[in-house]
């Protein structure tokens, strides 16, 4: 159960274990019949549903007293059309999975998330996204969703059929119905690539704008108590491939990134005073490499250390005024936060509800280590957030509701009458959904 949330004596948890929930039964559908039918039960029983993937949101988006549907076994790929360059897959299947098959097909996603442990409906339906100065999120590469509606039917979208339901669809908070397959668009697989490289706060800060349009992929990590960032940049290459050799990805993937990182969490932990120290210790501890090997194997790497997140959208325009300003309040608040911010960005796409609708973005994410208190640090950077108009991302914390999404969201209306539409007597409604979109 390591990549993935647990459930034991009926209580499900999601993987950063800040949220857990009862639901009446589990079902595990082992097709789109048997979801329908789930569904439709659900509805005589008068019960909510929701669909659950790995657990990776540390929202409470994915929690029911309801039905919670287990969609593990609606896996793999249905279809590939080299013609069109598309790919249909089934909504579980892991992104990890997703991305392997592709590789030996010789395809590729165009953009991804550093992560792919989360089934590809539950990375789309909350906006999963990298970076990309050109390429959107992972939800911004659909070509075609099909989805179980409350009534029980399954319906499809994409640009020419339920034109309306794929321009929300695409990122459904699980609003609108339950995603039963996804229709990619794929690419002959290419290689990338990697220039790590440490670089100084400063520097990274007053150059942002020409490292972002020089790079087709460029983020930066920046340590909090230091002067330090470890700068990201993915470039397509025609090779030849030369992927980290598999010590040395080992020392620095897995002995530094995680094991050596997970043993400064813990000391942090035991002994918050010791973070700065040991914050400026991780900083120089990685050093600068580059590598070219195939998407998916630059894009993601493990993260093994357990943490709660909290990430906004911001105008690309506003980030760097806007980290000065979380630098500024960490050093003034007595604050003592052991993980790095990582800043990322993302063209303006045109899905109703994406972080980046109608306005080119820069992400901005805070963390703070399973089980430390994080409320104080993420209630202050999120005033600085939201000053800036910030959208959180729908899957990790936030505490913003309907009220403040109609103003950030101009087309946030439009995925509202859709829900009425759709799921009138709210099937797949929960607290979560209550908030943000309102009763």
């Amino acid at each position: 159960m390591s990549t993935a949330a647990s459930a034991k004596n009926g209580t499900w948890r999601n993987w950063g274990g800040n949220v857990a929930a009862r639901p009446a039964r589990e079902v595990t559908p082992a097709s789109v019949d048997e979801l329908a039918a789930a569904v439709r039960k659900a509805a005589e029983d008068g019960l909510k549903v929701k669909a659950v993937g790995t657990g990776h949101s540390f929202t409470s988006i994915a929690a029911t007293d309801g039905v919670l549907i287990r969609p593990q076994l609606l896996t793999g790929i249905r279809n590939i059309d080299r013609d069109a360059m598309t790919v249909t897959v089934e909504a579980g299947t892991p992104l990890k999975r997703l991305n392997m098959a592709l590789a030996r097909e010789g395809l590729s996603l165009t953009n991804m998330g550093d992560i792919m442990e989360q089934t590809v409906s539950g990375a789309t339906s909350t906006g999963t996204h990298g970076t990309g100065r050109e390429s959107g999120s992972i939800a911004a590469q659909i070509r075609g969703l099909e989805l179980v509606t409350a009534d029980g039917s399954v319906l499809g979208c994409s640009e020419k059929e339920n034109p309306e339901v794929f321009a929300a669809a695409r990122i459904g908070l699980g609003a609108l119905g339950v995603v039963t397959a996804i229709t990619f668009a794929v690419e002959p697989v290419f290689l990338l690539t990697a220039r790590e490289e440490p670089m100084s706060f400063d520097k990274v800060t007053s150059a942002f704008d020409e490292l972002w349009a020089e790079n087709e992929h460029f983020e930066f990590y920046w340590f909090p108590h230091t002067g330090s960032t470890n700068t990201k940049r993915n470039n397509r290459s025609a090779g030849p491939e030369k992927p980290v050799p598999q010590f040395q990805g080992w020392i620095e993937d897995e002995f530094l990134s995680n094991g050596v990182f997970q043993v400064a969490q813990w000391v942090g932990r035991a002994a918050p005073g010791t973070i700065p120290s040991i914050a400026r210790i991780s900083s120089k501890a990685l050093s600068a490499r580059t590598y070219t090997d195939i998407p998916y194997k630059v894009f993601t790497s493990p993260r093994r250390v357990r943490f709660v997140e909290m990430e906004y959208a911001v105008p690309r325009e506003a980030v760097v005024e806007t980290l000065r300003e979380l630098k500024t309040m960490i050093e003034r608040s007595g604050l003592k936060v052991s993980f790095p911010v990582e800043v990322r960005t993302a063209p303006a796409d045109d899905i109703t509800l994406s972080t980046a609708s109608g306005r080119d973005s820069a992400y901005i994410a805070v963390h703070m280590v399973k089980g430390t208190p994080y409320q104080a640090y993420f209630t202050a950077a999120e005033r600085i957030f939201t000053a800036h108009e910030g959208r959180p991302h729908w899957g990790k914390v936030h505490t913003r509701d309907a009220e403040y999404f109609a103003g950030v969201y101009p087309r946030f209306g439009e995925f509202t009458a859709l829900r009425d539409r759709l799921d009138p007597d709210r099937r797949f409604q929960n607290d979560y959904l209550r908030r943000v979109l309102g009763a």
